[in-house]
């Protein structure tokens, strides 16, 4: 697919000077280092460049092998390289998903394989995966994928395809030093961290609250904060359920999204989170990569990270391609955090101030997909056949393979359960079930 094309499908209007420069210095068969900020395009730019590699011998089995760290950065670059690269198999596997149904789909060989590695070693222990014919290995966000822990496992994949002749290693982050397996052959480094067009601009604020007042501080800091989009970082789950116990008692509509949760749980968390459904996500640093959620207006740390890296990630889930960002440091009195720039302003909270409104939207789903033939488009039509519905009350559908996500307002949510299940779209029986 021509890259006019490609960007047409994205509905982006140009590459951005980083994706034309790696298109410009790339290689075929010599190693590629990308370092560019989060939100600046990372994806595209190294999916345009699996897609120069990928050959249509129909002979070849799997040719591609990109790995990530986290399930949800996983399926995102899945939803993306789809649109990028068609005509070929491209699968997804990751922890948490079912064994059974990654085992049936790698029967028939996927020319690219997107996964996390614990769940590729296993397929490669089973020898469900074919290495024979891999000859790209792409390591995304490859300073987290190289901490220790992930050595092994990624020295035990690479060791399992000896016939790769490309590495594309990406990241919003650098490392000093890779590990010996990795063995970058004479690699193209594009590094574009300092680069003015793609620097997300972020406002720094702080916030200086003692220890024992600090959840009331934060509370009364989402009220202060109103309306927009809040992603909450802490750095450990017991503390993203604390808050939420808090939240909770004061009807404030949130979600939660840690390691603890389950895989379903997770991504239901964060597809709430795109479709508005709710505007306020607590979680650990395990959002910090792979969540492409562009209109998050507001990034606050409940508690610090202990590297400068890990602030970088987390800072880069707002001010997102161009858009503008808050970032909001909550202190005590006797804190130094390094990471913040000395213009930081500080800012007073104030107490007693009115819940802010939660969003007009909830999230209905039906168990119907497109393996169903069901698609958005027949969800719409559905729906608006019922007494007194609008378009306007319908917001966001993801629809999945076999199930479908919808985004309607709250007003109408019990009314579209109510006379809408038992219906039927394209011979699918319907029951629409409140998330």
């Amino acid at each position: 697919m021509e890259i006019t094309s490609i960007l047409k499908k994205l509905q982006i209007a140009e590459l951005n000077s980083m994706q034309n420069s790696v298109l410009d210095q790339f290689k075929p068969n010599q190693d590629f280092v990308l370092l560019s900020p989060t939100g600046s395009g990372k994806t595209l730019a190294f999916s345009l460049l699996v897609s120069k590699l990928i050959q249509s011998d129909k002979n070849l089995k799997t040719q591609a092998l990109i790995v990530v760290p986290t399930r949800e950065l996983a399926l995102q670059i899945e939803s993306f390289i789809k649109k990028v690269i068609t005509g070929y198999k491209i699968l997804c596997v990751y922890g948490g998903h079912d064994t059974k149904t990654e085992r049936n789909a790698l029967k028939e060989a996927p020319t690219i394989i997107i996964g996390t590695p614990g769940r590729i070693i296993y397929h490669l222990e089973r020898n469900y995966i074919s290495t024979a014919d891999v000859h790209t290995f792409v390591l995304d966000e490859f300073d987290k994928s190289l901490e220790l822990g992930f050595q092994d496992q990624l020295q035990e994949i690479m060791q399992a395809h000896p016939n790769i002749k490309q590495k594309i290693l990406t990241s919003a982050t650098d490392l000093d030093v890779l590990p010996d397996f990795v063995a970058l052959d004479n690699a193209i480094k594009v590094d574009n961290l300092d680069s003015q067009e793609n620097k997300p601009s972020i406002i720094y604020k702080k916030v200086i609250s003692p220890v024992q007042y600090k959840l009331r501080t934060l509370f009364n800091l989402l009220c202060t904060l109103g309306e927009q989009k809040i992603l909450i970082f802490c750095n450990h789950r017991e503390a993203v359920d604390h808050i939420s116990e808090l939240l909770d008692d004061r009807d404030l509509i949130h979600d939660v999204f840690h390691g603890g949760l389950e895989q379903r749980d997770r991504e239901l968390s964060i597809l709430k989170f795109r479709n508005n459904s709710n505007r306020i996500l607590l979680t650990t640093d395990l959002a910090a990569r792979g969540l492409d959620i562009p209109e998050i207006d507001v990034i606050i740390h409940y508690q610090l990270p202990g590297k400068e890296d890990a602030f970088i990630h987390r800072n880069g889930r707002t001010a997102r391609m161009h858009a503008k960002g808050e970032v909001i440091v909550m202190l005590k009195p006797d804190d130094n955090f390094p990471y913040l720039p000395e213009s930081t302003e500080e800012i007073k909270v104030e107490e007693d101030l009115y819940l802010p409104n939660n969003t007009p939207y909830s999230t209905l789903y039906i168990s119907a997909g497109k393996k169903d033939k069901v698609n958005k488009i027949d969800i719409v039509g559905y729906i608006l056949k019922l007494d007194g519905l609008e378009k306007d009350d319908i917001g966001v559908i993801e629809v999945k393979d076999k199930e479908a996500y919808i985004a309607v307002k709250r007003k109408v949510a019990t009314q579209i359960i109510k006379e809408g299940s038992n219906g039927k779209i394209k011979g699918n029986k319907i029951k629409f079930i409140r998330t």
